[in-house]
């Protein structure tokens, strides 16, 4: 009775790994977005940062699948030829406080088997001489980077190789469920406003909501009223640099002790060229994404803290990303992912709060967690295994 047993809504980084592997084994999967490309949204728009997984309590599914999505991420990589590169990561403290902090965060570091070790000072400046840490240094070795369009172009190849069928410019507009019949109806508006649309509906055995920025939307289709979310949407803006000195040969973050997120840290891009932010800036639309060119001096700020001698003139603002938030900028709670089987709603599996664009958010000096992000863009091939493993169960 079913046109496909599984629908796909999202192809970004995490419904690619979805569907690729829900594709290698749980019978027809169509893939769908509302856009006119794969990865458009927040899987575009990120720093392109491999983690570690340091930041976030230890039975979170942040940190689960952070660290085994690293694993499974490199080991893609390799074996599929995908650009990255595994050049590490250097947190810096230049207070007593923010020792401190970075101490509590090795010791966390190791209970969690995370490898980490405290760079000493007098060998800093033979490493990395254009880096300033006054008080310690925390290496994260397994931190990296990787060109995220070439492991969406793996993972699209792999979801079409196994059978699997993607529809572009394909918005879902309704979702109606029959439980009589245990089937879900989706209307879908295919096409766009240049060239025209029209709509169709196919039915599904299951539907996975990998929707990012929409996902609220798209579950609050289906869920009762008491069950709505609500979207927040939370703008990270990064800062290019134009110049060839100074160089780093890794990422850059100052220690989050006393910082609103992360803090603004230095990444690189496959080529070596150096990058700034993201930052926090909490917007009322997704399609907001115009760098903001008026927070440069509070970045040049923040950044000549580790790299004094940045060059101001060389920084520009280059873009912007939506993290897809569902807790208000007022909640200082921590906020985990949310992947789940919803009650009521047999073959439905939400996936809620996937951020993606970066690594912002806000901690305490004490270790307890607020709203971070993590890089779904790390967790994207565990995703695609426990939602595999959600229908199996």
């Amino acid at each position: 009775m079913a046109d496909f047993s599984h629908l796909v809504i999202g192809a970004g980084v995490v419904g690619l790994s979805v569907a690729a592997r829900l594709a290698r084994g749980r019978g027809a999967v169509l893939l769908v977005d509302r856009h006119n490309a794969i990865g458009t949204e927040t899987s575009s728009r990120n720093s392109e940062v491999i983690h570690a997984g340091l930041y976030y309590p230890s039975e979170s599914l942040k940190t689960k699948l952070c660290v085994t999505g690293k694993k499974m991420l490199y080991k893609v990589c390799e074996e599929a030829g995908i650009p990255y590169r595994n050049c590490g990561k250097w947190i810096v403290a230049q207070t007593d406080a923010e020792q401190e902090y970075l101490e509590s965060m090795q010791e966390k570091a190791r209970q969690l088997e995370i490898p980490t070790e405290m760079v000493p000072l007098s060998r800093a400046k033979d490493i990395e001489p254009a880096v300033t840490a006054r008080k310690a240094i925390l290496s994260s070795p397994t931190t990296g980077i990787v060109s995220s369009h070439s492991l969406m172009a793996y993972l699209l190849g792999s979801f079409e190789a196994s059978g699997g069928d993607v529809a572009l410019n394909t918005a879902v507009s309704g979702i109606e469920f029959d439980a009589s019949r245990g089937l879900y109806t989706v209307q879908f508006t295919v096409g766009d406003e240049k060239h025209g649309s029209e709509t169709t509906a196919l039915k599904f055995e299951n539907v996975v909501n990998s929707a990012g920025l929409s996902a609220p939307l798209v579950s609050n289709m289906l869920l009762p009223a008491e069950r709505h979310i609500t979207p927040y949407y939370a703008k990270g803006s990064y800062f290019s640099y134009g110049s060839s000195r100074p160089k780093t040969q890794r990422l850059i973050y100052p220690c989050p002790a006393g910082h609103a997120g992360l803090g603004t840290h230095l990444t690189l891009d496959l080529g070596g060229r150096l990058r700034f932010g993201p930052n926090v800036q909490w917007v009322a639309s997704p399609d907001d994404l115009a760098p903001e060119g008026s927070q440069l001096e509070e970045v040049y700020a923040e950044v000549t803290r580790y790299l004094p001698q940045i060059d101001k003139a060389s920084l520009s603002p280059d873009y912007a990303g939506i993290r897809p938030k569902i807790t208000s900028p007022d909640n200082k709670g921590f906020t985990d992912f949310v992947i789940r089987k919803e009650e009521g709603f047999p073959g439905l599996v939400n996936l809620l709060g996937i951020e993606s664009p970066g690594t912002s958010g806000y901690l305490t000096s004490s270790l307890t967690f607020g709203p971070l992000t993590v890089l779904g863009l790390t967790s994207s091939l565990a995703i695609g295994d426990m939602v595999y493993d959600l229908y199996n169960s």
